[in-house]
């Protein structure tokens, strides 16, 4: 006998991604799981008198999304300290923002921006200069970090990290000095991001009070745009298990609300064998709960194997020496059957690991062990179908959205039609993941992800792909839900919209399958449930809101502004005016998807030069 529901949610229009049941209106939730699922008089009939019903109001339902590549953990230690610049549309908005947050931030405390966005999704097409930093903030320290490729620190910043002309440039990396010697507070990755990350972490950081509120705002953050459940990818400075306390403490008090499984990430040069023997001691696969669990190891097993995604720099070779290293790791993970992950940009890198993991696997047969490469922008048919004959996965991020134009100037732009090439691998039967490699890179918000998949697009507005290399929306949300469970070994039990599977859903502000393709980038949550508890409410659902106490400290920028910029409906629809009046006066026979026109260029960029720049693009207007 079916238990009197705790919750009913009607009138809904329904994608379950459940093929035997494709569509409904109506579901019905008992102790944290669906209970029914179907047309509204069936399951209104099992309500009883304590049941709450939510009316939809015709809203799109989705099960929860879920990331199989994001660094939830640390990102919720530092989310209190960083402005985030993801989404928004121009470098005047962006500096604006900045201003306002100098001028609440005490000193010695930073202002941070954190990667997240690109030069190419602004309006002006370009990052701001030092001396703009300067002029902004002559006093408060300024650290903005850009991908993988740059930082740029005022003068403050290079005063309280301790750059003089003296420091030498790291191993990977560039400070860069002006004609006197001094540093000029532009730091380079060539191509290793170290040196960015350790100026970053000289700044302040978060008591452990303030880091469990910081948490916590973060995972309120991403249920608001839909996200419900998170593979945990670790992340260089996040050692285990000191950095897990955090996250470990607010699963205690049943405060999670995204699922977390997480995955170890070794931390020194040429001691990864001894973490990963301690850590297999410590804790197996699958240990935790539904909310929090240990998923295996990486995406880090060995420093020498992993190859930095910087695309305004040359492929890395990997050296000599990687391949005994990993080999080591790898056999004692399979014999100790540790699920794995592998972070692998370029196909050569690729190649190589899998030749270290079938030479373990003749020795010692990985045998339905889950293991699977983290990211594959360059990944080949053939090696592609060496994945799938070893049983491992590929989980993709929307990495190319933020990076195809540096991409592009690189290596060309045929070459960046299949990067990755996400349908061929569904082609050749490989599992696939999807997600976003937040927060330092790529920005958190899947519908960023779900957007690029579909459309092929950069956030600067260059289509890389063409329509035979995308997927179709049904597709893409499959990706970010059911397919993402054998990324944690939970297939079956979220995922989908079906009886049995946790109660993970969200009701969406705009019709996924119905809006137009630059409307997906502004799609948010009304309604964010999970295991059948309400974790986020917004618009006609407001009252049911129980959000988490104000972001501390109280200059917090999560106290004043969402962590991603979402343009409301009169923005869009003012946007798209103002587009096509520019359109109209320009009198150009159709919109440009690299720039925008001459007229969306800014003077003092790079972009400025159209025969430099956008004809290396391949623009289809820059003849005009």
């Amino acid at each position: 006998m079916t238990a009197v529901p705790d919750l009913i949610i009607r009138h809904a229009r329904i994608s379950t991604l459940d093929r035997q049941n494709p569509v409904a209106d109506t579901v019905a939730i008992s102790n944290g799981k669906f209970s029914a699922v179907g047309e509204d008089a069936d399951v209104m009939r099992l309500a009883g008198p304590a049941t709450r019903v939510i009316d939809a109001l015709g809203r799109r339902m989705i099960p929860g999304l879920i990331d199989s590549h994001i660094h939830i953990i640390r990102g919720g230690l530092n989310y209190n300290l960083e402005l985030r610049w993801d989404g928004m549309p121009s470098l005047a908005d962006a500096m604006r923002a900045l201003k306002e947050q100098v001028d609440k931030t005490p000193a010695p405390q930073w202002v941070r921006v954190v990667g997240g966005f690109t030069e190419h999704q602004f309006a002006e097409k370009r990052l701001p200069t030092l001396d703009e930093l300067n002029a902004v903030a002559p006093d408060t320290p300024v650290f903005i970090l850009h991908l993988y490729d740059r930082a740029l620190l005022n003068a403050a910043a290079l005063r309280a990290a301790g750059y003089t002309r003296d420091t030498p440039n790291p191993p990977g990396g560039v400070i860069v000095k002006g004609p006197s010697g001094e540093p000029t507070g532009l730091l380079l990755a060539q191509p290793n991001a170290l040196l960015l990350y350790s100026a970053l972490a000289t700044g302040p950081k978060l008591p452990f009070e303030y880091q469990i509120n910081s948490t916590r705002h973060f995972m309120r953050e991403l249920n608001r745009l839909g996200v419900t459940s998170a593979i945990d990818a670790g992340g260089g400075f996040q050692n285990y298990p000191d950095d897990y306390k955090v996250v470990e403490e607010l699963h205690a008090k049943d405060q999670l609300t995204v699922r977390i499984a997480y995955n170890l990430f070794t931390q020194k040069p040429h001691e990864e064998l001894a973490d990963f023997s301690r850590w297999t001691g410590l804790v197996t696969p699958g240990q935790g709960d539904g909310f929090y669990r240990h998923n295996g190891a990486g995406e880090m097993l060995v420093f020498s194997a992993a190859d930095f995604e910087d695309f305004r720099q040359p492929r890395p070779e990997l050296p000599a020496g990687m391949e005994p290293e990993l080999e080591a790791v790898v056999r004692l993970l399979v014999t100790r059957r540790w699920p794995f992950r592998m972070h692998a940009t370029y196909d050569e890198s690729i190649g190589r690991a899998l030749d270290v993991f079938e030479k373990v696997n003749r020795e010692i047969p990985f045998d339905g062990l889950h293991w699977f490469f983290d990211h594959a922008e360059t990944i080949s048919d053939h090696n592609i179908e060496r994945v799938g004959r070893l049983g491992g996965g590929i989980a993709i991020q929307h990495r190319m959205a933020y990076q195809g134009e540096y991409f592009i100037a690189q290596y060309g732009q045929a070459a960046v039609e299949r990067t990755p090439p996400f349908k061929r691998m569904l082609e050749l039967g490989v599992p696939v993941g999807a997600g976003t490699d937040a927060t330092r890179v790529a920005s958190f918000d899947p519908w960023n992800a779900l957007y690029w998949l579909t459309t092929g697009k950069t956030l600067g507005g260059h289509r890389m792909y063409p329509a035979a290399n995308l997927i179709d929306r049904e597709t893409a949300l499959r990706l970010y839900t059911q397919a993402n469970t054998w990324f944690s070994g939970e297939e079956g039990c979220k995922g989908q919209i079906k009886v049995g599977q946790l109660a993970d859903l969200v009701l969406l502000s705009d019709d996924y399958f119905s809006v137009d393709e630059e409307a997906l980038r502004h799609i948010v949550a009304s309604l964010t449930i999970v295991g059948g508890r309400i974790v986020y409410a917004a618009d006609q659902f407001a009252a049911h809101d129980a959000p988490p106490p104000p972001a501390m400290p109280d200059w917090s920028p999560a106290r004043s502004r969402a962590g991603y910029y979402k343009a409301t409906k009169a923005e869009q629809q003012q946007r798209a005016l103002l587009q096509a009046s520019a359109l109209k006066a320009c009198q150009c026979s159709a919109a440009c998807g690299v720039h925008g026109h001459a007229h969306g260029t800014a003077g003092s960029s790079p972009s400025a030069d159209r025969e430099r720049f956008w004809g290396a693009l391949g623009c289809s207007c820059w003849a005009a």
